[in-house]
């Protein structure tokens, strides 16, 4: 949801098969690691290889990280986690800056930092941080056999569509999307 368009809205979840959902929810019930793991201090453009700064989607990668390692609670277990993803394929796309301007008043907001990325990084206009997409791509990479399923909704209908194939940024079905009217 956005405040833009409070009536267009899109969630997607992904179904995993058993194994590994077994081995998430594991480790998602484990209080003392899922807690070590959530970083103290929020960014939402949290560079996803650096433990100075998580968003919400970072917290979500190392979590699969710890499941599907499996790593044990411990000592440096973000670090540890994040050179697992690292080695295991997590690469989230780089998201391109439109101007420096831009950047520039990125770096006044309080919950938005550049110092975790990598210098040269910093000069550059385009960031990697960890996105919805970027787990449902590195989740289909490690688990083939995983399901996602999307909604979205607008002021006229639910769309419904299964698959791996988003909607994008209009809630305009497609042929074999469920429509449900509102």
């Amino acid at each position: 949801m956005s405040a833009e368009a409070p009536d267009l809205a899109f969630v997607s979840v992904v179904l995993l098969p058993r194994e590994q959902a077994r081995a998430l929810r594991e480790a998602a019930l484990d209080h003392a690691r899922v807690s070590r793991l959530l970083a103290a201090t929020y960014s939402a453009n949290a560079y996803p290889f650096s433990t100075r700064y998580q968003n919400c989607n970072q917290w979500v990668a190392e979590l699969l990280a710890t499941a599907w390692a499996p790593l044990a609670d411990g000592p440096q277990l973000r670090e540890r986690a994040q050179s697992w993803l690292q080695h295991t394929g997590y690469a989230p796309q780089p998201v391109a800056i439109d101007s420096h301007l831009t950047k520039l008043v990125g770096s006044l907001l309080p919950l938005v930092h550049l110092d975790d990325h990598p210098a040269d990084v910093q000069l550059g206009m385009a960031f990697q941080f960890s996105l919805p997409d970027s787990i449902e791509h590195f989740v289909r990479q490690r688990a083939p056999e995983a399901r996602r399923i999307e909604f979205c909704h607008d002021d006229k209908h639910i769309v419904v569509r299964e698959g791996w194939q988003p909607m994008g940024e209009h809630c305009t079905p497609a042929p074999g999307d469920r429509v449900l009217p509102l």
